[in-house]
């Protein structure tokens, strides 16, 4: 793939993730407003335990399909890559039937999954989601293996209008947390059988098959098996913390059970997705970039396997360095504007910096995993989870919610430094280490000039008018400071709307 059609699929990736996401985000707003903190912190609750078992079904494969397809492809072997698609589907479907079966007819056995027993019978409504996203998960890594970007955009934004349509028409006029909840879910599951229909009716259209799965079974058992292990891990970790924290609430600090699921609901069902609102434009360059860096790295092409590395990690820090001052100043307003909740804005601004190694650690697992390292990345993961409940086990009593911002703030610190590490050793030569003390550099001075400007407006303007003018006045002085000190040029938007 040339340069310059790169960086159109980034921008068309890019363009429909931000849509995506911001569609997103307006439906939690809307949950928010309509279900409350406690109905939002069950439904994520619910969201959280499925995800472990979504992960551990299928999160490697769509990875490996992908990486094999683009092997395949470098090998010019059309079979393979068809051969790469029916292997995920097989495994997945392995795995994902008996354990709906057991959850769906074992369910009252389940319920210590939960920290509140409302949340069992909602999540059941999940699990015929469970089989066909897997199904769907496998599809779209053959579009990542393709580069078929449009399709895989297109069907991502619509599967989320899908579930924003559903969503509000089931939850309008709701007063019960629980049954808003329980609604929420239900707009979930409509969402998940689109996506599964319309990803196999384009797969078939465009010429996909079904062919014996047996070539490529073994080597996408072995590098999906990490990959899984560690998403899995991830998901088991946020499922844990789903139960821990709001048990360590209750009993530490003398919360109610309703006030404790309420905090959760503020931590990760504001707060955090607010934090992770750059993982959209991460995601964008992942998914691009992995399967080109793949097949460069068949080739052993390793002046392209450089570039693509240092680029890519240079983006995910520029990516960074534009947003973290703006939510250090705005969090507050922004929270307090979107969500009419100060103690979300609070959190928003102590942990905003976070954004920096998470942009970090995001595409760094993603170009390591292409090039034969999950393994490494898993053990690096363990490190960080095991920080994280470490500073949530012994410090809640302390900090109260805080102490999961501060363990993730360890955790995907500690994760971008090792994983930066074994890129340098891996990748001779790929430079990133004063880009990223610059990007500190940037963050420092945009936040300063920030806060002075804030300091003069918030005298005399609301949250919204704090937004819409200090907003825009930040990111142009952070993008001026970024190009006054050559951090970015203009040339890819010129290879974006070049016609060669």
């Amino acid at each position: 793939m040339k340069k310059n059609n790169i960086y159109r699929s980034a921008a068309q990736v890019t363009v429909f993730s931000t849509v995506e996401k911001g569609l997103s985000f307006l439906y939690r707003i809307i949950l928010t407003r309509i279900i409350g903190a406690e109905g939002l912190g069950i439904y994520q609750i619910c969201l959280t335990v499925f995800a472990v078992f979504l992960t551990a079904a299928s999160s490697g494969v769509p990875v490996t399909v992908s990486r094999l397809m683009a092997k395949s492809a470098a090998q010019n072997d059309v079979r393979g890559r068809h051969a790469a698609v029916t292997a995920g589907i097989v495994c997945t479907l392995a795995v994902t039937i008996p354990v709906a079966l057991i959850l769906f007819f074992g369910r009252n056995a389940f319920g210590f999954l939960f920290s509140d027993e409302r949340c069992l019978q909602i999540f059941i409504i999940l699990l015929p989601g469970l089989v066909i996203t897997s199904v769907y998960a496998v599809i779209r890594g053959s579009f990542w293996g393709s580069k078929q970007f449009l399709p895989y955009s297109v069907i991502e934004l619509l599967e989320d209008a899908v579930m924003v349509i559903a969503g509000v028409w089931l939850i309008y006029g709701v007063t019960d947390p629980v049954i808003g909840a329980r609604n929420a879910t239900i707009a979930v599951l409509v969402s998940y059988v689109f996506s599964f229909i319309v990803s196999l009716f384009w797969y078939f259209k465009k010429g996909g098959r079904l062919v014996n799965p047996k070539p490529q079974l073994k080597p996408l058992l072995a590098a999906s098996t990490p990959i899984t292990a560690m998403r899995t891990s991830t998901s088991l970790l946020n499922s844990a913390v789903a139960v821990i924290l709001p048990a360590l609430l209750i009993n530490t600090c003398g919360y109610s059970n309703s006030e404790a699921i309420s905090l959760y609901g503020v931590v990760l069902g504001m707060a955090v997705p607010m934090l992770f609102t750059p993982n959209a434009l991460i995601g964008s360059i992942a998914v691009v970039v992995a399967p080109e860096l793949s097949e460069n790295y068949y080739r052993k092409n390793e002046k392209a396997v450089r570039y693509d590395v240092e680029k890519t990690i240079k983006a995910a820090i520029f990516i960074a360095t534009l947003l973290v001052p703006v939510l250090l100043v705005l969090g507050s307003a922004i929270s307090v504007f979107l969500y009419d909740n100060e103690l979300c804005g609070e959190i928003v601004q102590v942990s905003a910096i976070v954004i920096l190694p998470t942009c970090i650690t995001m595409i760094s697992n993603t170009i390591l995993n292409s090039m034969n390292c999950e393994k490494r990345t898993l053990i690096y993961f363990f490190i960080g989870a095991a920080a994280m409940i470490a500073c949530i086990l012994g410090l809640t009593k302390f900090l109260g919610v805080y102490s999961y911002v501060l363990g993730l703030a360890l955790a995907q610190t500690i994760c971008a430094a090792l994983n930066l590490r074994l890129l340098r050793k891996n990748c001779k030569g790929v430079s990133y280490i004063k880009y990223t003390l610059r990007g500190i550099m940037v963050i420092t001075a945009a936040s300063l000039f920030g806060w002075l400007l804030h300091g003069i407006i918030s005298k005399y303007c609301g949250p919204l008018l704090q937004i819409v003018i200090c907003a825009p006045l930040i990111l142009a002085f952070t993008a001026g400071t970024l190009y006054c000190l050559e951090m970015f040029t203009m040339r890819p938007f010129k290879k974006l709307i070049s016609k060669k």
